[in-house]
């Protein structure tokens, strides 16, 4: 992609735009132990970004949406969102790697995100703390594994009415992993847990391991509002030139 045409431009602003309208008015759940890190719910829209946009336009729109909801208020440009901009760009990049048939780049983009934190300090040494990245990382590692049996029943998925939400389910689950396991990372830095929170190496073990059921099931409940959104709005934009044009799993 040398350069974005006029309609490109036009949906990176309207899907923006969405995103911010939808942190002002979409619930936050606090992460446990820390009320200072809000889960947002409206990053789920990424996957709709992702899907229907490509996995590089979503990408980017799915940025331009944070960083616009990160700068304006109510955030403000608080320090403490700085570190998680990026995690509705994975979604939406790795929805878009699924969808779009390039699986293989969405497998190493979310073992290379996996890796990256059990090599951070909270899992480290692995020998003494390696419980800590088992905990964090264990549904994502199920989403990593559901890439391929997703690519590879998607048109079968895809031939009935009945189990179509399935696909988009799967799909859903795996995009909001990618946006979860980057912000676990993130929160797994030095800089970002010590730096901008001021909480040590010990209490950032305890975090990551006092709930390691609630987090997949808000990713699961996100999969789930996908659905309701990304068939209908599938259907009605199908031909209408605003869906990104390559060949898709279902097609």
């Amino acid at each position: 992609m040398n350069r974005f045409t006029s309609r490109q431009l036009a949906l990176i602003a309207v899907f923006a735009a969405l995103y911010y309208v939808l942190s002002l008015i979409t619930p936050y759940i606090p992460a446990i132990g820390i009320a200072d890190i809000k889960i947002s719910l409206e990053a789920l829209i990424a996957t709709v970004f992702g899907i229907l946009m490509g996995p590089y336009l979503g990408c980017i729109t799915a940025f331009t949406g944070a960083t616009v909801a990160w700068v304006l208020p109510p955030s403000g440009m608080s320090p403490l969102g700085v570190a998680f901009i990026f995690a509705p760009a994975l979604n939406a990049l790795v929805t878009g790697f699924v969808y779009y048939k390039k699986w293989k780049y969405a497998v190493i983009t979310l073992a290379v995100l996996i890796l990256a934190f059990l090599l951070l300090p909270p899992s480290q040494p692995l020998t003494e703390y390696g419980y800590v990245g088992g905990l964090v990382v264990w549904d994502k590692v199920i989403a990593l594994l559901l890439i391929i049996p997703t690519v590879k029943f998607a048109k079968y998925l895809s031939s009935s009415k009945k189990l179509l939400p399935i696909l988009f389910f799967l799909i859903g689950f795996i995009g909001n992993q990618a946006d979860n396991m980057w912000g676990s990372m993130a929160f797994a830095v030095p800089v970002v847990y010590n730096g901008i929170y001021g909480l040590d190496i010990e209490t950032v073990r305890f975090l990551f391991t006092v709930s390691p059921l609630v987090y997949p099931a808000i990713r699961i409940i996100q999969a789930i509002i996908v659905v309701i959104i990304v068939i209908p709005l599938l259907a009605r934009l199908k031909n209408t030139g605003w869906v990104w044009k390559e060949e898709t799993i279902i097609d």
